[in-house]
């Protein structure tokens, strides 16, 4: 399956997103630990992209990593983040970018829980969110 590539330019993505969020998004910045809207966020629904509105994680895979970033240990479609490496501080990093927009969500790191052993370190400004109802059956 092909994903169309959304385009716009950098005045526009300005126009559309809050500074920190553009910085984060477009500029491969990281906000600091433990301030982002959804480091210690607990609705039940989905994380998407701020930039495009992509779906890229369920609350049901979000968890509590300790690094002050909201973390999860799947996607919800694969496909729709892109692993590219990142050689920046002279680290050996693995980016996760939006495949749609091109966005810079954070890391994933093979240190996670189980059934993926996947940890996706996401910035909150790099994510909108959607509030779900809880399934029925997660009620009772």
């Amino acid at each position: 399956m092909s994903i169309e590539k959304m385009k716009k330019s950098d005045a526009e993505w300005r126009a559309q997103l809050k500074p920190m969020d553009y910085q984060i998004t477009r500029h491969a910045a990281t906000e600091p630990a433990f301030t982002g809207r959804y480091w210690d966020h607990h609705e039940h629904g989905v994380y998407r992209c701020v930039c495009c509105g992509t779906p890229l994680f369920e609350s049901d895979t979000k968890f509590d990593s300790g690094c002050g970033w909201p973390s999860y240990f799947q996607a919800i479609n694969p496909e729709n983040v892109i692993e590219r490496a990142d050689l920046q501080y002279g680290m050996i990093r693995t980016e996760i970018i939006c495949a749609v927009c091109d966005a810079h969500l954070g890391h994933v790191f093979n240190d996670g829980p189980p059934p993926t052993g996947l940890r996706y370190c996401i910035n909150s400004g790099a994510l909108s969110f959607e509030p779900q109802p809880v399934p029925q059956e997660q009620t009772k």
